[in-house]
């Protein structure tokens, strides 16, 4: 009896050691892209080669690669491979917002919107207040909201975003001052789940010129604001540490998840339309002593230099400034608009020339191919493409700290790939296919174009900056 029980004792280990072995090969579920051009972005152009994926991840890409004989074979004479475009300031996949907040972040500005409620956990039963009497009401904060947990697969912009060729976007809650933590999420997947790639992207922070009965209500009162909510993070980390190290002296620090969602930012993202607010994010950003990312930079043309000895990279909004399609056709512009329209497009040929990181934000653009068109008209006056294509794949990986595994066509990086026919930034090329972590999107049908009377008009100098 007792060998019996022995035995079976042995049989359920040795399944149980079975099942932790890897899987057997013919498992193993492999795709290969074959006799394709293949642009890795972080290396030199394969004319002709091939991508092999194993179980959404890139496993080999050369111009001579072994294919397994039970791998899916694509046949890519003719096709251009690009590494998954990726959107670095977005709201694909999260709650849509209101057209108005998605003109207001084209600007590099926080949209307006409804006075946020202060915590005021002592007395949850009261009515909602609209007015903040102080710092320690935390006004307009969310620190604790996270886009991970927002992440809304079934979103129709995730096709029309495939269809132009992005694998990826970076997206960030936008409600208050203190928004909250981003997420680099990839634009497939059934579950949110398996769409995220990191749930901390950093932490997005919004200048909003009104909104408040109270404190704060102006630019100067929000900065001044941030920069006593960091004093306060700090205050809070050092007393977390005193109470740890010796809990019989030290009182235990009453919870705040507005600081605590504060000592978690790797990295937070400021509005800098122009080169005034640039320098005072800047200067922000030095006082909360945490990296910084700097988001509209409309007339990077102005700015690439100061970016460049700041070592501080930005994200490019590419919805050029154009005349409002309402504005009255008498009405005379100011020269200062007229120059800001016609340099514009040029700030991304500057930035790659000072050597500045830049990426690319799709945020005000009626479609995601329009992403294209605008860097097209970039290339026009003086980018290159490659310097194009880096800012919408490896140049925004390596700001949100993703470069091990997104941006660019390596062994061990997911697979995000574009299949297309050409040149991504000409009209004629199509995109024939995208890879999503090794899973295939076939081009969906398009959305309506919006109508003509949409909002139409872009930044301007004048708008969410103080002079």
């Amino acid at each position: 009896m007792r060998k019996n029980l022995f035995a079976a004792f042995l049989a359920a280990l040795a399944a149980l050691f079975v099942a932790w072995l890897p899987a057997p090969a013919d498992s193993v579920t492999w795709t290969a892209i074959r006799d394709a051009r293949i642009v890795t972005v972080s290396g030199p152009v394969i004319e002709k080669g091939t991508v092999l994926i194993r179980n959404g991840v890139i496993a080999a890409v050369g111009a001579q690669v072994d294919v397994p004989a039970s791998a899916w074979v694509i046949d890519g004479s003719g096709l251009t491979v690009y590494p998954g475009l990726i959107d670095a300031l977005s709201s694909w996949g999260l709650p849509q917002a209101a057209q108005a907040q998605q003109q207001a972040a084209a600007r590099g500005a926080q949209p307006p919107q409804q006075p946020l409620q202060p915590q005021q956990p002592q007395q949850p039963q009261q009515q909602p207040q609209t007015r903040s009497w102080g710092p320690q009401d935390r006004p307009g904060t969310l620190s604790w909201v996270r886009a991970a947990d927002q992440v809304q697969p079934s979103d129709p912009r995730l096709g029309q975003a495939r269809n132009a060729g992005f694998t990826t976007a970076v997206v960030f809650p936008r409600q208050g001052i203190v928004a909250g933590h981003g997420a680099v999420v990839n634009l497939g997947g059934k579950t949110a789940g398996e769409m995220v790639v990191t749930p901390d992207a950093g932490l997005y922070l919004a200048l909003r010129p009104s909104g408040y009965t109270g404190f704060p209500s102006t630019p100067m009162g929000i900065m001044a604001y941030f920069r006593q909510l960091w004093l306060d993070a700090e205050h809070y980390r050092q007393a977390l540490a005193l109470y740890a190290s010796d809990p019989v002296n030290y009182p235990r620090p009453a919870y705040d998840r507005a600081v605590e969602g504060i000592l978690g930012a790797k990295r937070v993202l400021l509005p800098a339309e122009g080169p005034v607010q640039m320098e005072r994010m800047l200067k922000l950003a030095a006082d909360l002593k945490t990296p910084a990312v700097l988001y509209g930079v409309v007339r990077g043309y102005e700015m690439a230099q100061r970016l460049k000895e700041a070592g501080t990279p930005a994200i490019l909004n590419v919805r050029w400034p154009a005349r409002d399609r309402d504005a009255d056709p008498e009405q005379e512009e100011s020269y200062r608009e007229l120059l800001i329209r016609d340099l514009a497009p040029t700030s991304p040929a500057a930035l790659s020339a000072a050597g500045v990181r830049w990426a690319v934000s799709s945020e005000g653009m009626d479609t995601p191919r329009a992403v294209l068109r605008a860097l097209k008209q970039s290339i026009d006056r003086g980018l290159k493409r490659e310097d194009a294509l880096r800012a919408l794949t490896l140049n925004a990986a390596e700001i949100f700290g993703v470069a091990d595994r997104l941006g660019s066509i390596e062994r061990g990086k997911i697979a995000n790939l574009v299949v297309a026919t050409g040149d991504l930034f000409d009209d004629s090329t199509r995109v024939r296919m995208v890879f999503i972590d090794g899973v295939r999107y076939l081009p969906e049908p398009e959305l309506p174009t919006p109508p003509a009377g949409a909002p139409g008009r872009g930044p301007t100098s004048e708008e969410g900056e103080e002079q």
